[in-house]
């Protein structure tokens, strides 16, 4: 779901901020969408009313960064959180993904550099200590 739909009490909405301050730590270029989503009916049945959903966008080109966009879905089960999971697309579509659900690896048809790949780890950590 929308990380601005998601955002409906001030501990949540505080938390999903610091979200986007620990990828800009990162990544300082990106560009954060609280509303990655379109809210129309073929969308939201798709939608997993049970996470907290963002993206970051890259303007430019830029060899070190892989992606244009990146999904980030952040992953509950009642308050508890579960897991991250990050995926980056370019003009071509899904070039990579990575879930802390899964083996914590990255994989996809390009994968990201290894330094970015490290941030991409360290951000989930991170998710980890802030949910």
């Amino acid at each position: 779901m929308n990380a601005a739909e998601k955002a409906c009490t001030i501990e949540l909405a505080a938390k999903i901020a610091s979200t986007v301050t620990l990828f800009k730590q990162l990544f300082p270029d990106a560009k954060a969408d609280l509303r990655p989503w379109l809210n129309d009916p073929d969308t939201n049945q798709l939608v997993d009313p049970d996470s907290i959903d963002l993206s970051f966008s890259f303007p430019g080109i830029n060899r070190q960064i892989p992606s244009r966009a990146i999904l980030v879905q952040i992953r509950f089960s009642g308050t508890s959180m579960i897991g991250v999971e990050i995926a980056g697309y370019s003009h071509q579509g899904k070039q990579w993904s990575f879930s802390t659900v899964a083996d914590w690896q990255v994989h996809g048809i390009q994968l990201p550099p290894i330094g970015f790949e490290h941030k991409i780890k360290q951000f989930g950590r991170d998710l980890f200590e802030l949910f």
